[in-house]
C-alpha cells in the first residue's frame, strides 16, 4: 500500500521525468486539468501550455538527491523517459533504474506506460494482463526485465508501482508510426499503412492514455505492483485510414480526386538496416503489423470513478492531424 498521501485539503502532487517528451507533456497537461500540482523534469525549459501549468525541475535524471529534494511531497512518479530507438539497449535500464531510485528516495507511486513487445510475434489477439509474456525481440525483453525489476524494487515495501500498457501512440504530437510515416505525405495526397489493410492493430490516444493514468494515480491505495490493459483503439488498417480520410475531408484538407495510398517496401528496410540502425529497429518490430493484437481494458474499466470513454475515432483523428499542423489552425484540447 501507497502511505505518501496528501494531507486533506491539499493539491496532490505528482512529478513527471522526462515531461519534454511526447508522452511527458501530455500526462504533465492531464495531471495539471485534474487538479494536480504538476513537477516536470526536463533537461531545457518547457514552453507553451506545458510551461503555463507546471513547475519546472531542470535537473538530470541522475541527480536523485536534488530530484528528491526539489519533488518533496510527491505522492506520484511517472517515468516518461524513453530513449531514442536505437539506444534502448544501453540507455533503458539505467534510466529506469535512475527514475525507481527517486520513486523509492521519495515513497511515492511509481507509473511507466508499457508496450506490447513484451508478448512477442506468437501473441494472441487478444491480451489480458495475464497473458504470457514471450518477447521475440531484444526490444521485448528488454521491456520484460524493466517491469521484472519494477516489480522486484516493489516487493521490497519502499514503494509501489503501476505499468499502464498500451498500443502505438497517435495525438498529442510528433513521434510515432501515425505522424512519421502513416500521414507524412496526407499534404501530397497520400497515405501510407505499414501492414496488411485487414489485420487488427492496438492504438492509444494519447490524451486518454493519460487520462487513464491519472485515474489510476487517484485510487486511494495501490497493490506493491499492479498492470493495467489500456484499450484504446482496435483499428485494422482499413478502417484507420478511412477515418483518416473523412478527418481529412472534414478539414478540407482532402484531395479532390481522393488519397492515394501505399506501403511499406519492408524487404529494403531491412536491407539496409544492415547499415542502418534505425531501419534495423523498425524491420525488428515489423511482425507488430503483421500480428492481429488488441488489449482487453476490463480491469482497468471496472476502477471507481467516472467512465474512462475514449475519445470517439473521429474527434481523436482531427485533433491528431490538428497537433500536426495539418489543417486550419488550432489548439487540439488534451485533457476533458
Amino acid at each position: 500500500m501507497n502511505t505518501l498521501r496528501p494531507l486533506p485539503g491539499t493539491r496532490p502532487t505528482v512529478l513527471i521525468l522526462g515531461a519534454n517528451g511526447r508522452f511527458g507533456a501530455a500526462a504533465a497537461l492531464t495531471f495539471a486539468a485534474a487538479g494536480w500540482r504538476v513537477l516536470a523534469q526536463v533537461r531545457r525549459a518547457p514552453s507553451g501550455e506545458l510551461a503555463r501549468v507546471t513547475e519546472p525541475v531542470t535537473l538530470a535524471l541522475t541527480d536523485t538527491a536534488g530530484l528528491v529534494r526539489a519533488a518533496a511531497g510527491v505522492s506520484v512518479v511517472v517515468h516518461a523517459v524513453n530513449p531514442l530507438y536505437t539506444r534502448w539497449e544501453t540507455e533503458a535500464m539505467p534510466a529506469l533504474r535512475a527514475g525507481l531510485d527517486v520513486a523509492e528516495a521519495l515513497g511515492a507511486h511509481f507509473m511507466l506506460p508499457g508496450t506490447v513487445y513484451n508478448y512477442g510475434a506468437q501473441m494472441p489477439s487478444l491480451l489480458s494482463e495475464d497473458t504470457p509474456q514471450r518477447p521475440s525481440t531484444r526490444k521485448g525483453e528488454i521491456r520484460v526485465a524493466m517491469e521484472a525489476l519494477i516489480a522486484q524494487r516493489a516487493a521490497a515495501g519502499r514503494f509501489t508501482a503501476s505499468v499502464l500498457r498500451a498500443g502505438d501512440f497517435f495525438g498529442a504530437g510528433t513521434g510515432n508510426w501515425f505522424d512519421q510515416a502513416i500521414v507524412k505525405s496526407l499534404g501530397a495526397g497520400k497515405l501510407v499503412y505499414p501492414g496488411p489493410l485487414d489485420i487488427p492493430h492496438a492504438w492509444a490516444y494519447l490524451p486518454d492514455l493519460a487520462r487513464a493514468f491519472v485515474r489510476v494515480a487517484q485510487q486511494p491505495t495501490h497493490a506493491a505492483f499492479s498492470c493495467w490493459n489500456f484499450e484504446g483503439h482496435r483499428l485494422t488498417g482499413t478502417e484507420l485510414l478511412a477515418g483518416i480520410e473523412a478527418a481529412a475531408e472534414g478539414l478540407g484538407i482532402a484531395p479532390a480526386r481522393g488519397f492515394r495510398h501505399g506501403g511499406l517496401p519492408w524487404g529494403v528496410i531491412r536491407a539496409l538496416g544492415l547499415v542502418v540502425p534505425t531501419w534495423r529497429e523498425l524491420a525488428r518490430m515489423s511482425y507488430l503489423w503483421r500480428v492481429p493484437h488488441a488489449l482487453d481494458g476490463r480491469r482497468l474499466a471496472a476502477l471507481p470513478g467516472p467512465a474512462l470513454a475514449a475519445t470517439p475515432l473521429a474527434t481523436a483523428l482531427r485533433d491528431s492531424l490538428l497537433a500536426l499542423g495539418l489543417g486550419p489552425i488550432s489548439t487540439p484540447q488534451l485533457a476533458r
